[in-house]
């Protein structure tokens, strides 16, 4: 179908209203999920567990999920409509089942797919190429982003994100499939974080929550990392800071070398919210060696650095610092995702009206709504207008209609 707002094509997966997923989020909808963690999900994605799917020797795969699920042979055999012998009979490779449905039910009660036993399924196929480009998918979405369309890379994870999670709850799981859910519900959380209205960014927060608790689960240090940089990112918008803090920090001490940057700007921000001076100033330091020593990136660059900077400056008191800073050259955008931009701009105007100089103000705060609203970012437009609160009006009624406009296009969800 399309979307009733933005005529998004919409995958056939999603019914959930009339509007595409990202159109339903920025109406203030939930996004809905399976969330599914209770049942063979994870039996087999642990590292000990893994080397017996790659066997594929019935024998060694019933011992293997016999240890992980804690189940004994009697249980099992109960389940399965057999003896207890004849359980110890296939363990010990007395026995061999080649018969196909017995197969297959052998593999649904042991949560997996039937293709580690050897047999084909017509939904196996399906799922292998949706395995073998999701990560291009993901690749794709974070370019999206980073290209200031967070929408549509909404809308490119929602139906990735689904039909995984409808994969696992059914507990046919794998240690792969497992670790592209958890990419995938990171930057599905990542993007929600861009669109969301203020007031409903608690659920950007919860996806990415989903991702950290898979990297827990897996004991993978990369994916790990990503998930405790951008769910204590999130945690850092909604106000939970030494929760975010302690996450960030974590993620700076095992990211890799290549990926700390990423990590050490939402750790910078935290820093200086909490009002600690001298780690803030740290990270500054370290963060500006990042950007020195690696080409730039639309997230880690000189421009983006700035904001940061100024940012932490404003947070920790040190006004004449931040507004030489706000004055001097701003470094080369080009490049430069289009929220860090909207972003970029409410910093300075919040800096030029801690000063009084309310008309450098205004004017920076107009440019950032301009863009926030071109790019459909509704808590950019409402952080425009709470710097200008108090003092400057008209900034909030530009505010207030941008984001009347933004949300006359949606119909209800």
């Amino acid at each position: 179908m399309l979307c009733a707002a933005c005529e998004t094509v919409v995958d056939d997966g999603w019914n959930a209203s009339r509007l595409c997923p990202a159109c339903h989020v920025i109406s203030g909808a939930p996004l809905p999920s399976l969330a599914s963690t209770g049942s063979p999900l994870w039996l087999w994605t642990s590292p000990s567990a893994s080397p017996a799917l790659a066997s594929g020797n019935l024998a060694v795969i019933i011992k293997a999920y016999r240890h992980t699920a804690q189940v004994t042979q009697s249980a099992l055999a109960s389940a399965l409509g057999y003896d207890t012998t004849y359980i110890s009979m296939i363990e010990n490779e007395r026995r061999v089942i080649t018969d196909v449905p017995t197969l297959r039910r052998v593999a649904h009660h042991l949560g997996l797919p039937p293709h580690v036993l050897g047999v084909t399924d017509p939904a196996d196929a399906d799922f292998i190429s949706m395995i073998k480009f999701g990560e291009s998918t993901i690749r794709l979405a974070s370019v999206a982003r980073e290209s200031g369309h967070s929408a549509e890379a909404i809308n490119e994870l929602w139906p990735l994100v689904w039909r995984l999670e409808a994969r696992l709850a059914q507990g046919r799981a794998d240690r792969a499939a497992a670790q592209l859910l958890g990419q995938a519900r990171a930057m599905l959380g990542v993007a929600l974080g861009d669109v969301l209205p203020e007031e409903s960014l608690a659920a950007a927060a919860r996806w990415t929550g989903r991702a950290l608790l898979i990297a827990h689960r897996l004991d993978d240090v990369a994916l790990l990392a990503r998930a405790l940089r951008v769910h204590g990112n999130e945690l850092r918008k909604i106000g939970k800071k030494p929760a975010a803090a302690a996450r960030l920090q974590r993620a700076s001490d095992i990211a890799p070398a290549s990926e700390r940057g990423a990590v050490l700007i939402p750790l910078a921000r935290t820093l200086a919210e909490l009002g600690n001076v001298e780690h803030f100033d740290n990270a500054i330091i370290d963060l500006r060696r990042f950007v020195d020593s690696h080409h730039g990136t639309p997230l880690v660059n000189p421009f983006v650095l700035r904001e940061v900077h100024l940012r932490g400056l404003l947070a920790t008191g040190r006004l004449q610092e931040a507004a030489r800073l706000a004055e001097a050259d701003t470094p080369d955008a080009a490049g430069v995702a289009p929220q860090w931009q909207t972003i970029e701009r409410v910093t300075v105007a919040e800096v030029f009206r801690a000063t009084g100089d309310k008309t450098a103000a205004s004017q920076a705060l107009l440019q950032s709504i301009a863009t926030a609203e071109n790019t459909r970012l509704p808590h950019q437009i409402q952080r425009a207008m709470r710097a200008a609160r108090g003092a400057l009006p008209e900034i909030e009624e530009a505010g207030a209609a941008a984001l009347q406009r933004l949300y006359l296009t949606l119909p209800a969800a």
